[in-house]
């Protein structure tokens, strides 16, 4: 990313309203917005067109590429978008030569609901990320089937096509991790977020798993704010905090249906500032590990 880019990220970031996953917004309905239901149709007909060219049925197609018939319907009639593996697969059954498969990039975009493209495209960018988490584990930090089971909970209830596109999103945006150079990530995990048993106590024990894991990376840092805490700069509630390349930061703060994210820098440097004082009150990454690994044991 250059320098133009960045500022380019975070001046479009300005102080909006926008949503973690697309899950929570003032509408209840968690559709597709057009550009992305437009994307997701086109590929699916795509799709359509190359497996009856091959004169095999919606079955048959799954059956070749390991998904279920329904799964194939859904894609097709851009109700579902097909996660990567999936175009690589119906490609090569369907010998599209990389015609299909070229579509993964557009994929990919549509993925992400509108109100949170911003965010995915300004974490995409990052070299450091900063994130307290209050409530439950942080989204870049979860498990699928943690995240699964928080979808589940939410209220008024998803249908199975919208919880789908929220969790493919989710992950989506885990590829933080895996990016060359690595960006610096440290994530403050409030202590109760470690003990509440979302989606059970096996889909906790894997999480907390998880947690150790990947807090071994080398650019990454977790730590635990113990409950008996007295003094605590993060009541305020969770909160993220960006550094682009060319140095700009942006905030990101979290409340029931909206969040902001936010580019002016006296609101991004109150943000950055709570946040290295939560960091300071929490226990130190090596002492949090040992605090994880205590957690899994009660389990």
């Amino acid at each position: 990313m250059d320098g133009d880019k960045g500022r380019g990220a975070a001046g479009a970031a300005g102080r909006r309203d926008y949503t973690t996953d697309g899950a929570d917004r003032t509408g209840w309905d968690p559709g597709l917005e057009d550009d992305s239901g437009a994307v997701v149709k086109a590929v699916g007909r795509q799709i359509k067109l190359w497996r009856e060219a091959a004169g095999l049925t919606q079955a048959e197609l799954g059956a070749a590429i390991g998904y279920g018939e329904d799964l194939v319907s859904s894609v097709e009639r851009g109700r579902r978008v097909p996660r990567p593996e999936f175009l690589t697969a119906v490609d090569e059954v369907l010998g599209a030569g990389g015609k299909l498969a070229a579509m993964k990039g557009d994929v990919a975009e549509a993925r992400y609901p509108k109100k949170v493209r911003d965010l995915a495209r300004i974490e995409a960018e990052a070299v450091e990320l900063g994130a307290y988490g209050n409530h439950n584990v942080h989204g870049l930090l979860q498990t699928e089937e943690y995240a699964r089971a928080l979808f589940r909970m939410r209220r008024p209830a998803y249908g199975e096509d919208d919880l789908e596109r929220f969790l493919a999103a989710r992950m989506a945006r885990q590829e933080i991790f895996h990016r060359t150079p690595p960006p610096t990530l440290t994530f403050v995990q409030e202590e109760v977020t470690l003990r509440r048993p979302v989606g059970g106590r096996p889909v906790l024990r894997r999480q907390l798993e998880h947690l150790l894991h990947v807090g071994k990376l080398r650019h990454v840092e977790i730590q635990v704010m113990p409950t008996d805490r007295e003094d605590h700069a993060g009541m305020g509630g969770q909160l993220q905090v960006l550094k682009l390349r060319d140095g700009a930061t942006v905030g990101y703060a979290a409340a029931q249906l909206t969040t902001h994210l936010m580019s002016d820098p006296k609101e991004a440097q109150v943000l950055e500032l709570r946040y290295g004082i939560i960091r300071s009150q929490a226990l130190s990454p090596r002492e949090s590990l040992a605090f994880i690994a205590k957690v899994l044991g009660e389990t």
